[in-house]
Order: structure tokens, then C-alpha cells, then sequence
């Protein structure tokens, strides 16, 4: 189980790709996602639901995360996610 410490960030704001801002958030906050993309309307919600499953995966419970997508696949957005957990842990 991962525990942030600090803040830390993946990703690049190029085409096809996810910027991601991971910060500790305090005991019982959850997990909260703030996300910007150009398919907000169509992608939104699968975007934040899958930021959120792979933190929970990662066993982070709480976390804020300052998302903008330009276009990134799944698989794309999952290893900016972990990477980052990775940077703002003890790991």
C-alpha cells in the first residue's frame, strides 16, 4: 500500500497524452479528481472513474489529482497515474 508524501507530477500536455498533478490529501478526504479535456462531454466521467480505480488499486484512498488530457488512451492514463504514485511515495 502506497501512502503520498509530497506532491508529484507524470505526463506531458502534448497530443495524445495526460498531464497529472498527484497531491496527499488528508485522512478521510477520498479521492478527488479535477479534470480538463477537450472530451469532457464524452470521456469525462470514464476518465476520472478510471484516475480514481487506479489509485485505488494502488491502495490510495486519499488523493487530489489536477488532470488535463489531450486525447490519451486508457492505457496511457494509467501509467501516468502510477508513475506519479510513484514520485509522491516513499517508493
Amino acid at each position: 500500500m502506497s501512502k503520498l508524501v509530497r506532491t508529484a507530477q507524470a505526463g506531458t500536455m502534448e497530443s495524445t497524452d495526460i498531464l497529472v498533478v498527484l497531491a496527499p490529501a488528508e485522512a478521510g478526504a477520498g479521492i478527488q479528481v479535477e479534470l480538463v479535456s477537450p472530451t469532457m462531454r464524452q470521456h469525462g466521467s470514464h476518465i476520472k472513474q478510471l484516475i480514481a480505480k487506479t489509485l485505488q488499486a494502488a491502495g490510495i484512498a486519499d488523493a487530489v489529482v489536477h488532470a488535463t488530457e489531450k486525447g490519451a488512451m486508457d492505457c496511457t492514463i494509467e501509467a501516468r497515474i502510477k508513475t506519479a504514485i510513484k514520485r509522491a511515495s516513499n517508493e
